[in-house]
C-alpha cells in the first residue's frame, strides 16, 4: 500500500507541474508544443523510474526463491530504494512547480524564489554527499581489487 501511496503523489506532482507549466507558457506568452510533448515524456520517465524502485521488493522476493536473500533484506532494499527515489522526485517536482507559480505570479516571487533557492540548496548539499559516500566507497573497493592482486 505504501508504495501505491508514493505512485499517486510522485504521478500528482508530474501533473500539477505540467498544468502549472502549460499555464507559466500561457501567461509569458511561450506556449510551444515540442517542449510540452518533451515535459511529458520526462513526467513519464519519472512515473516508469518509481514503478522500478517500487517494483524493487517484489522483485528481490522473487530472487529469494533461488538464492539465499531474506525477506527481511529485500523489504528493506526495497522501502529504502523507493524512500530515496520518491524524495528526490518530490523535492524536483515542487522545485519545479514553485518556479512555474513564481512566473505566473509576480508578486509571490519574492518569497518562492527565497524558497527555491533553500530548496535546491538542500538538494545539492545531498547529491554532494552523495558523491562523497560513492568516493570513499570506490577507494575502499580499489584498496581491496589492489590487496587481492
Amino acid at each position: 500500500m505504501q508504495y501505491v501511496i508514493m505512485m499517486i503523489i510522485v504521478a500528482w506532482l508530474a501533473i500539477a507541474d505540467f498544468v502549472t507549466g502549460m499555464i507559466k507558457a500561457y501567461v509569458t506568452g511561450t506556449l510551444n508544443s515540442a517542449k510540452m510533448r518533451k515535459g511529458g515524456v520526462n513526467k513519464v520517465g519519472e512515473l516508469v523510474v518509481m514503478a522500478t524502485a517500487c517494483g524493487l521488493e517484489a522483485g528481490i522476493n522473487a530472487l529469494s526463491q533461488y538464492y539465499d536473500i531474506s525477506e527481511r533484506l529485500a523489504a528493506i532494499t526495497g522501502t529504502v530504494t523507493a524512500i530515496l527515489i520518491f524524495s528526490y522526485i518530490a523535492v524536483m517536482e515542487m522545485i519545479s512547480i514553485l518556479e512555474n507559480f513564481a512566473e505566473i505570479n509576480p508578486d509571490a516571487a519574492g518569497w518562492v524564489n527565497k524558497l527555491v533557492k533553500h530548496l535546491r540548496a538542500h538538494e545539492e548539499k545531498r547529491e554532494t554527499e552523495k558523491v562523497k559516500d560513492d568516493n570513499v566507497d570506490d577507494k575502499k573497493e580499489n584498496g581491496e581489487n589492489q590487496k587481492n592482486l
